[in-house]
Formats: structure tokens, C-alpha cells, sequence
């Protein structure tokens, strides 16, 4: 085979590791959070290297679920889960 053959396969085979080496140490933090706002409720669950950022970012999965726009989405962040759970 021709070495820009070779330099293509190495090169997917790189990228494909870098995927799956990132899904699976995707942080060292899981949690759910489950919000109420106007009515909605939503879970959502978010994996992340510090337990801020998994927490926040569930929040606002969350959220982004039973929100519309931006107004709503900031209010519905900052108000207070309605449970958040570790894992």
C-alpha cells in the first residue's frame, strides 16, 4: 500500500481513539437534576470533572427542556432544583 494510505488509516484510527478516550473519561462526577419551572418539569444528567460543572451543566440541560428563550432559561437556572442526585 502507498504511505499516504497508511498516514489516512493511522489518522482515523487516532481520531476514533481520541472519541472513545474522551466518552469514556468524561469526568469523575455524575449527577441528575431535576427542575420545575411554570408547570414543567425536566430531569437531565451531566458527567464532568468537578462537581460544579456536572451540576451546572445538568441544570441547564434541564432547563433548556421546559424553557423558552433566554429570560426564561436565566430564571429557571438560577431557581432551586427540585432534587439533585449523585451517582
Amino acid at each position: 500500500m502507498k504511505k499516504s494510505v497508511w498516514l489516512g488509516i493511522l489518522f482515523i484510527v487516532l481520531v476514533v481513539g481520541a472519541v472513545v478516550y474522551s466518552t469514556i473519561s468524561s469526568g469523575g462526577y455524575r449527577c441528575e437534576v431535576c427542575m420545575t419551572f411554570q408547570g414543567r418539569r425536566a430531569c437531565a444528567t451531566a458527567s464532568a470533572g468537578t462537581r460544579e460543572q456536572a451540576e451546572r451543566t445538568a441544570r441547564e440541560t434541564a432547563c433548556g427542556q421546559i424553557a423558552s428563550g433566554v429570560t426564561d432559561s436565566n430564571q429557571c437556572n438560577t431557581g432551586t432544583a427540585d432534587s439533585v442526585t449523585w451517582r
